[in-house]
């Protein structure tokens, strides 16, 4: 999604060729997620010429919080504070972060 996000739009080669720059990966794993992300309605695709173009079906911050509520319905039994447990422990969240959802938690109540 994120390269997709970025680009605009882009095809399956487009995706693959900027995953490949960071990690190994299969064309065919790029193509598999992206018509997952189709099948989520995700992302939407046209053709041109002989390839398919992808873009962003919906608004960043809509499929992000679709994304995580799945993550933790799926891994957490639908409950965020062993996630925010986990990555306190694990010091994936600074400081300054643990304050600001602090501050956040308070402001919410």
């Amino acid at each position: 999604m994120k390269v997709v996000w970025n680009r605009q739009s882009a095809t399956v080669r487009d995706v693959y060729e900027t995953l490949r720059e960071q990690r190994p990966i299969a064309y065919t794993t790029v193509m598999t997620m992206m018509k997952i992300l189709e099948k989520k309605k995700f992302l939407k695709k046209t053709q041109q010429d002989r390839a398919f173009v992808y873009q962003p079906a919906r608004p960043k911050e809509q499929v992000i919080k679709t994304m995580v509520q799945e993550f933790v319905t799926r891994v957490f039994d639908g409950s965020a504070e062993p996630l925010l447990v986990h990555l306190v422990k694990d010091r994936h969240l600074s400081e300054k972060e643990v304050r600001e959802i602090t501050r956040m938690i308070q402001e919410s109540k």
